[in-house]
């Protein structure tokens, strides 16, 4: 029982030292640091920690160049709605005198 548990202790620290050299001990120190300093403490303490694993908040400039694309998108596309419907009107315009000419003879 004793090789187990030296096993299982080696398996343990190998582990630790692993985390420590990816820095992830270091992170999730210094999430638990601001959240213990939180004055106001989160609802949700998990979601503070995903929020602040992923490197900020939701409004992050990933976030906001986003936002900038769909709205230039959005614009763009009310533009090409708008041509549309006038090619269309257009396209009416010389469709009905030919099937008039058609109906006249």
């Amino acid at each position: 029982m004793s090789a187990t548990y030296k096993t299982s202790e080696s398996k343990r620290e190998e582990f630790r030292k692993y985390l420590e050299k990816e820095g992830v001990l270091d992170s999730l120190t210094k999430i638990l640091v601001c959240l213990y300093e939180e004055p106001e403490k989160p609802i949700n303490a998990l979601d503070f920690l995903k929020q602040h694993l992923h490197g900020g908040s939701p409004e992050s400039n990933d976030v906001e160049t986003l936002r900038l694309e769909l709205q230039e998108l959005r614009t763009k596309h009310e533009a090409v709605m708008s041509e549309n419907e006038a090619l269309k009107a257009k396209l009416q315009e010389y469709e009905t005198p030919a099937e008039e000419k058609e109906a006249e003879s």
